[in-house]
């Protein structure tokens, strides 16, 4: 049996209590902190669900701000806590990044990836094809112009102030972050786990995956490419889409049952296919 007593110095904080095997952990998104709480306790099985956080929230350490990074430090954490595996994946947005890259990680070890879960996850644009990222641009930009079409004058303003500033606060972070993290006086240390993930995100190419990939992408996909299986299809061995309602943030914030139902359905699955490969 795996030790599951957790380490103080651990990034596995349990969210949901069980008793079956395998474990589910859900990596954490830019902000690094441990969510889906209510997400977890709607996933109707009796595994365990662990959060991950990030390195440095807590101002002890500096973070890292690469996935690669981020994935070799859960790995060795991993096999202080359940080594023997195997492990069911999941994550969210920026989340799926880094799982990806712990599953990576765990079949180069020789490790059982048993699912892994990417929700609403996508490279970063400067990594997609050319056509790709023309027609992702031209989605945002129309998207963008019918928000601000929708406003008084005064909001319109302040919302195309408020998008030229962020992009720039965005662009200027990043660029300093490219130094010392440590020697940035400014954030806090949240900020400075946000900031070096941003960055993160841009350097993070994907790999071949050589395994099994099921990936649930919203409906409605205002800031993100119509066709995840064009963007993914080459990257990974095995591509199952599945679409829920909701948009990408209300998929794990606010309607978050038909997420917590496809994990429930996909870990059932999982130990029905266990069980008969068991039997024969």
């Amino acid at each position: 049996m795996p030790n599951t007593a957790l380490p103080a110095s651990s990034p596995f904080v349990r969210i949901k209590a069980g008793s079956e095997r395998p474990p589910i952990f859900i990596a954490h998104g830019v902000c690094g902190t441990v969510q889906f709480f209510r997400l977890a306790k709607h996933i109707h099985t009796d595994n365990p669900v662990y959060g991950i956080q990030a390195r440095g929230i807590d101002d002890a350490e500096k973070p890292f701000d690469r996935v690669e990074d981020m994935g070799a430090f859960y790995l060795d954490a991993l096999q202080q806590t359940h080594g023997e595996g195997p492990y069911i994946l999941v994550g969210y947005s920026f989340g799926g990044l880094v799982a990806l890259e712990m599953a990576q990680c765990l079949l180069k070890a020789g490790k059982e990836v048993a699912l892994l879960v990417l929700v609403d996850t996508y490279p970063h644009p400067r990594f997609l094809a050319a056509d790709q990222r023309r027609r992702l641009f031209l989605k945002r930009l129309r998207n963008h112009l019918s928000q601000v079409q929708r406003l008084p004058l005064p909001d319109a303003l302040e919302y195309v102030f408020r998008g030229i500033q962020k992009r720039f606060k965005f662009v200027s972070s990043s660029e300093s972050f490219t130094g010392d993290l440590e020697a940035t006086p400014r954030g806090t240390a949240l900020e400075r786990v946000k900031q070096s993930a941003y960055l993160a995100f841009q350097r993070y190419q994907p790999a071949y995956y050589p395994g099994k990939v099921k990936l649930v992408t919203a409906e409605v996909k205002t800031f993100f490419p119509d066709d995840p299986a064009a963007v993914w299809g080459k990257l990974v061995r095995e591509l199952e889409v599945e679409v829920v309602p909701g948009d990408h943030l209300s998929i794990v914030n606010k309607d978050f049952e038909p997420l917590a139902a496809v994990i429930t359905r996909y870990v059932r699955e999982l130990k029905t296919a266990t069980a008969y490969e068991l039997s024969r």
